[in-house]
Formats: structure tokens, C-alpha cells, sequence
């Protein structure tokens, strides 16, 4: 049993965030309570609200840490000296797996994610901007040193975000497991190959939203 006595705030939170996960596993998202993290950490739940103003706000701290463990790792790849192209499909693979692993694998995670996109969490949303913009981080990378034909590297990262979505949104990890369509390898590959050829829109060849016949 974890007691929070001699800890500093910042640890009883994070311990309080700890215990509120470990308990989402064992017994979900919506049945876990602020009484029932309070009772596993020996405090009152008015204890627990000195710490966060609302079950909610738990719920979201929660979150915030799960995806801040992919947002991390892909950061740290696009830092990496290696070449665009690889360090892009790296990077791209990396969040899908990572996704998959804690957001898919686990029905009581899986719930509380789930819940949290359908409220559209400010946590979500920033979580989309981070990842957005490490793909761009490399993008930029890659479009500096002529590997990919890019002017709008903005505009690059959020299409590459769009399209990498059935591998990146944990519901549609789930729902797309044993539907047809591209490999997580082919997918990353496509989009790679578009960044290197480029677009009218994406490499200032045509001004953007006029109509490129061929």
C-alpha cells in the first residue's frame, strides 16, 4: 500500500496519478471513482482534491501521461542525426506501435481514451501538436537538404498526420485490424515517396487550392 505522507506535492500527484491508472486497468475508467484512489492511497478524497479540482481532471492527468510517453520517443527520434527518410519511417513506426501497445492492446485503457477523444480533451489536442510537429521537425530536415520536395513543412506534417491516422488513432488501430488496406510498412512508404516527389500545394509549384489537371 503506498502511504503519501512525507511526499512533495509533485510526488503525491504523481503518485495519485499512478495509483488512478493502475486502477482504470484493474477495474475501468468508468467504474473507478475518487474514493476508490483515495482508499487505495489511505487519504480522504477531499485529500485527493487539494491535488486535482476534478475527477476529470485525474482522468485527463492520466492520459497525459500515456501519450506524453509516445510524444517523448518521437521527439527523441526526430533529434536523431539520421537521415530523413529513415528517421521519418522510425518515427512514423514508432507512434503507431506505441499507440497500439497502450491505447489497443488494454479494453479498460482503450475505454478511457476512447472517452476522451469523443470530449475532445484539451490533453488530446495537444498530444496531435506534439506529433505534428516532430514529423515536421524531420520534414523541415529533409526539405533542407533537397531528400524531400517541400515548401509548406506545416502543411507537409499535418497531411502526413491525416494520412497516418488509421495508424495512429486508437480506435481506428482497433477498427481497421482485419479490414483491407495498406500495411503500417506500405503506408509509411507511400507517404515518404509523396514527400520526395511533392505536391503543387506542398512544394509552392501551383498556388494552393487551384486545381492541377494533368
Amino acid at each position: 500500500m503506498t502511504l503519501l505522507h512525507d511526499d512533495t506535492d509533485s510526488e503525491k500527484k504523481a503518485c495519485i496519478l499512478a495509483t488512478a491508472e493502475r486502477l482504470f486497468r484493474e477495474i475501468g475508467y468508468l467504474k473507478t471513482t475518487v474514493a476508490d484512489i483515495a482508499r487505495t492511497l489511505k487519504m480522504s478524497p477531499a485529500n485527493i482534491y487539494r491535488f486535482f479540482d476534478s475527477k476529470k481532471a485525474i482522468h485527463e492527468g492520466v492520459a497525459r501521461r500515456l501519450m506524453a510517453e509516445v510524444e517523448d520517443a518521437a521527439e527523441a527520434i526526430a533529434a536523431k542525426p539520421t537521415p530523413p527518410r529513415e528517421r521519418l519511417k522510425e518515427l512514423l513506426a514508432t507512434v503507431s506501435v506505441m499507440n497500439a501497445e497502450r491505447f489497443v492492446g488494454d479494453a479498460k485503457i482503450h475505454e478511457m481514451v476512447a472517452i476522451a477523444m469523443e470530449e475532445s480533451w484539451d490533453v488530446c489536442d495537444a498530444h496531435i501538436q506534439r506529433i505534428v510537429m516532430a514529423i515536421g521537425a524531420v520534414i523541415a530536415d529533409g526539405a533542407k537538404s533537397g531528400v524531400f520536395n517541400v515548401k509548406d513543412v506545416e502543411l507537409a506534417a499535418k497531411c502526413v498526420c491525416a494520412g497516418m491516422l488509421r495508424f495512429f488513432h486508437p480506435q481506428m488501430i482497433e477498427q481497421s485490424e482485419k479490414k483491407p488496406g495498406p500495411s503500417l510498412d506500405q503506408m509509411i512508404d507511400f507517404i515518404i515517396a509523396g514527400l520526395t516527389l511533392g505536391t503543387p500545394e506542398l512544394s509552392g509549384s501551383a498556388p494552393a487550392g487551384k486545381a492541377v489537371h494533368g
